[in-house]
């Protein structure tokens, strides 16, 4: 006799964090984050200013560090804990590599000081935002099937992946906006020495990096 199948998991992170379990909130923040920065990106990109290339260049390395160690690290995690998700790993991989395209042509833009800017923004925006969504609704529900531990044990890999340069951006970037709880439940996830450079000396850099796209 087989148990109570469990309901299907619809939520998006599109609508914020508040329907989604604690333990997806540290993976939903980055998304958030990068449709963030798109919508900033798109809304500069008719006047550019200059001082935005290294903002841009921070963004982009987030984002490929980000689904590269999807790719290589949480992909192959999850297909071993769930058989039911090796074929839609290809279909997200297929999805990377058009969101790569897009930001090549964005940093084509930004490197012609802004000539070609606005379409490119634009068409990288609308990318972005449906493989975002095509994402979470493949992995969400296998995160929900997974449960808290096992999905954080997969979740440490990945972050220990990040390349230095990722790895001091990562922390004020993801908290840029973010709520207070939702910052705290992150942050319980980060050692403790950490969590305070990320939240001082690194932050500061941040603010920094994002002051050049904004003023």
């Amino acid at each position: 006799m087989t148990g109570t199948p469990r309901p299907s998991f619809s939520s998006s992170s599109e609508n914020g964090l508040a329907a989604l379990p604690p333990h997806f909130h540290g993976f939903a923040l980055m998304h958030i984050a990068m449709r963030r920065d798109a919508a900033r990106l798109r809304a500069a990109a008719p006047a550019w200013r200059g001082g935005g290339a290294e903002w841009w260049q921070r963004l982009r390395e987030v984002i490929e560090w980000h689904h590269t160690s999807e790719d290589d690290v949480l992909w192959p995690g999850l297909r071993r804990r769930d058989a039911d998700f090796d074929a839609q790993a290809r279909e997200l991989h297929d999805d990377h590599e058009e969101l790569d395209a897009a930001m090549a042509a964005v940093s084509t833009a930004v490197g012609r000081g802004g000539d070609g800017l606005a379409p490119a923004a634009k068409a990288f925006e609308e990318i972005l935002h449906g493989h975002l969504r095509d994402e979470e609704r493949v992995v969400f529900p296998v995160f929900d099937r997974l449960g808290e531990r096992a999905y954080l044990a997969e979740e440490r890999k990945v972050v220990s992946s990040a390349p230095m340069r990722v790895m001091t951006y990562l922390q004020p970037w993801m908290f840029d906006g973010a709520s207070r709880e939702s910052v705290s439940h992150v942050s319980s996830t980060i050692p403790p020495p950490v969590r305070l450079i990320g939240a001082t000396l690194l932050r500061k850099r941040y603010e920094r990096t994002l002051k050049g796209l904004l003023t």
